[in-house]
């Protein structure tokens, strides 16, 4: 009986909210593999149902056989997930992201296991040609390759999400792999001014958080073996993001692998799986500096 869903990078920001989704719309047990690289145990949810499994994604072999005919479904979010600190440290992005990832890939297709892969946004700016902008949206490039090549090979079943620019509760905020929205959340409450890096004209679609797991559930249900774009449809400006917080705001000069819009190339995740963008980042932004 396959009773069992796996997610990777359960302990993480987007992880451990989709596990807590999931708990609310399924019965199944979940393992959460992670190697806490940026997870926390903080973020883990106490429930009978969830085991949390210290470990490398490329260990999944070793470390989940006895699992192995019990999962239904993998949802692979565990991968090193930043551009700019992709230069800094490439050889944990490409060992997390290509090693670790093939693995999970191969891990699923011998157990005919389905698999949720979150892809980025990152790789779609500048009509495609920014998957070789940084080490981080190349490996996620190669991946979906790899992915859609064993589903052609071999018959690996898939459904790909793409992220854009996720915020809420259990964002990264104190760290240097914080996004965005973290980093002027936290910069805000100190009182300091928000670092804008320069010119402050990419543009980007922001999509929070519970509107990401709702698609990622989505995907697994109404999936057609297909790429599902998880945004709002409306991008802003960095600049224009900053000025929403109603404080001072500080431009810090520009940096390796800055894109300068990624956008949705497809309505699949509109069309296919009934999927809407509910929350607003203005709203989300007004309420926080109003706290």
């Amino acid at each position: 009986m396959k009773n069992y869903i796996v997610v990777t990078g359960g302990a993480g920001f987007i992880g451990s909210n989709l596990i807590k989704y999931l708990l609310s719309k399924t019965k199944y047990k979940i393992i959460s593999l992670d190697n806490y690289f940026t997870g926390s145990k903080k973020n883990h949810i106490k429930n009978s149902r969830v085991k949390y499994i210290i470990g490398e994604n490329q260990n999944i072999t070793k470390l989940l056989n006895i699992y192995k005919n019990k999962i239904k479904v993998i949802f692979h979010f565990g991968e090193f997930s930043r551009i700019y600190q992709s230069f800094l440290q490439y050889d944990k992005c490409i060992r997390y992201n290509l090693k670790g990832s093939f693995e999970v890939v191969t891990f699923a297709t011998k157990n005919r296991i389905k698999i949720i892969y979150s892809a980025t946004s990152s790789m779609l700016g500048n009509n495609g040609k920014d998957e070789n902008l940084s080490p981080y949206s190349w490996s996620k490039a190669k991946n979906l390759e790899l992915i859609k090549n064993f589903n052609k090979w071999f018959g690996l079943k898939y459904e790909i999400v793409f992220f854009y620019n996720v915020y809420g509760p259990g964002q990264i905020k104190n760290s240097n792999m914080s996004a965005v929205i973290g980093i002027f959340e936290t910069q805000f409450k100190k009182g300091r001014p928000l670092t804008v890096v320069k010119p402050g004209s990419q543009r980007r679609d922001f999509t929070h958080i519970n509107d990401i797991v709702r698609g990622c559930y989505l995907a697994w249900k109404k999936g057609r073996q297909s790429e599902y774009m998880l945004g709002t449809k409306k991008q802003f400006s960095i600049l224009e993001i900053a000025r929403m917080f109603k404080t001072s705001i500080k431009f810090i000069p520009s940096r390796k692998g800055e894109r300068f819009k990624s956008s949705i190339s497809n309505n699949n995740a509109y069309k296919h799986l009934n999927y809407t963008a509910n929350i607003k980042i203005e709203k989300y932004i007004n309420s926080f500096i109003l706290r």
